[in-house]
């Protein structure tokens, strides 16, 4: 049976300027070299010589309408010429034209494939997504999730244009994050002076308030860019909540050992060396939930998690380390 080649429907510069976010019928190409699983490698071949594709990367074979699976072009042309194209297809995953093209993108690198087969609710092949517009859209998107990340630009081409923004709008794009870490800084300073008098019995504490606040955002630094990650890959936070919770628990409970001897030989103070041990256990367990928790209810209300969450969760942190600080150091030393 003869392949079936499909004209080419976008030329270089409309492929270039398909979207790249929507899903994925949005940018699928039907113009791809095809043929029927009994076709041989011959067959297939002849007719290509000449003929022009939006994307050659691979070869679709079908039964019918329905797909059978995809065949590398360089497996084709090394083929014997007699050889089955059925023979030579490799099954593929596929995706329905409604799927979010970043998240088909994800999972086509992940499980290798170059291209992603998009097939209608019947099951009947409608088109590749070629390899280009993937990797465009994965390139954007890992720019676009640094960019934001931070919680001060909403992507990578404002990113690119930020050394040459006016004074103004420097100041609009800094100044209420800083503002919220301002009142994050005042009001751990209210909190420390709730303990003032815990502080004149045992100055030694107060030695061990920026290890506590630290570790407790790096902690929740790391789960909060796992869950932004997740969640920009289509992950429901549901699926990493309980084992990112558990890696925050056990995380903090290593950190507060290894930190209690070393306190305690150089310091002496049991008591003290025990409660900072104590809370770095517990203040990195509620960092790593707090990091979770932000982003999720940040898109729930349709705001986009990663531009505000990271100095959100920051000031959180801070101002709850504190509290378990001296909570614990209230009632053990």
């Amino acid at each position: 049976m003869s392949a079936v080649l499909q004209p080419c429907d976008r030329s270089p510069v409309a492929m270039r300027e398909a979207p790249v976010t929507g899903t994925v019928g949005e940018v699928a190409v039907a113009s791809v070299p095809r043929t029927q699983a009994d076709a041989t490698a011959g067959t297939m071949r002849a007719p290509m010589d000449g003929a022009s594709f939006v994307s050659a990367t691979d070869v679709v074979v079908l039964d019918g309408e329905r797909l059978v699976g995809l065949v590398p072009i360089e497996f084709l042309l090394a083929a014997h010429a007699e050889t089955p194209v059925g023979e030579l297809a490799a099954q593929h995953p596929t995706t329905p034209p409604e799927a979010d093209l970043e998240a088909v993108a994800r999972q086509t690198a992940a499980v290798g494939a170059r291209t992603a087969a998009v097939l209608d609710s019947d099951g009947n092949f409608v088109g590749l997504v070629p390899p280009e517009r993937l990797l465009r859209v994965l390139e954007l998107e890992h720019e676009e999730d640094l960019a934001r990340l931070g919680g001060f630009l909403s992507g990578a081409e404002v990113a690119r244009t930020a050394a040459d923004e006016s004074l103004r709008r420097r100041l609009w794009h800094r100044l209420p994050w800083l503002g919220l870490g301002l009142a994050g800084a005042m009001g751990s300073a209210v909190i420390v002076g709730w303990f003032e008098d815990e502080l004149r019995r045992e100055v030694l504490l107060a030695l061990f308030i920026p290890a506590v606040v630290y570790m407790a955002d790096a902690v929740g630094t790391q789960t909060e860019t796992l869950v932004i990650r997740g969640m920009a890959a289509g992950i429901p936070i549901r699926e990493v909540f309980g084992r990112e919770l558990a890696t925050g628990a056990i995380t903090g409970v290593l950190i507060g050992v290894v930190f209690f001897p070393f306190a305690l030989a150089l310091w002496g103070e049991a008591d003290v060396a025990a409660s900072v041990a104590l809370a770095l256990g517990v203040s990195c367990s509620i960092a790593t939930l707090v990091a979770m928790v932000l982003p999720y209810v940040l898109a729930r209300l349709g705001r986009d998690p990663a531009y505000g969450s990271g100095p959100l969760a920051t000031v959180v942190q801070d101002l709850l380390s504190v509290i378990v600080y001296f909570s614990v150091a209230t009632a053990l030393v």
